[in-house]
């Protein structure tokens, strides 16, 4: 990895969440599949939907900006993906594994919520004026996932306790 401008930055920074982005499309339907709470499944689905918007929205700033990305494997997205399959495989399916997946959800929200807000201060810094608005919108969905992911946890950790209570 060769960063020597702030554009090589931003350039890498895009990279990596392109790909991340790409890891997710394949890890999404998995995580649905393994839910068994609808709700959990829905998240899961319609997040999908979303982060394909996303990855077109890359695309878009691509082209706006007229630079190439680099053909990069994000790592950190890899080992998320990774910690996803241990709960499947190592999970008894049920409440249980769906907090362990709203969890597991979370943490990726978190890691693209640091890398849009990266990216987006970056463009400013660079005067990408027409990248930083996709890349704002990216964010804003990124945090609203997260906030989701979060109150579901909240609301099926309270039907798991009404449930063992009775």
């Amino acid at each position: 990895m060769t960063i020597k401008t702030i554009e090589d930055l931003f350039i890498h920074e895009l990279s990596d969440i392109y790909s991340a982005e790409k890891q997710l499309t394949k890890a999404l339907p998995k995580l649905a599949r393994a839910s068994t709470s609808p709700e959990l499944k829905e998240a899961f689905e319609s997040h999908l939907e979303e982060t394909q918007g996303q990855v077109e929205r890359i695309d878009q700033i691509v082209e706006l900006l007229g630079i190439r990305l680099k053909r990069i494997k994000c790592a950190a997205m890899e080992g998320l993906v990774e910690e996803g399959k241990e709960v499947i495989d190592g999970v008894e399916e049920g409440p249980l594994r769906d907090a362990a997946l709203i969890g597991g959800g979370n943490k990726v929200e978190h890691y693209e919520i640091a890398s849009y807000g990266t990216l987006a201060a970056l463009a400013k810094q660079l005067g990408y004026k027409d990248a930083v608005p996709l890349l704002l919108e990216t964010l804003a969905e990124e945090k609203a996932a997260d906030e989701k992911l979060t109150m579901l946890s909240e609301r099926l950790s309270t039907q798991t306790r009404a449930e063992n209570d009775a």
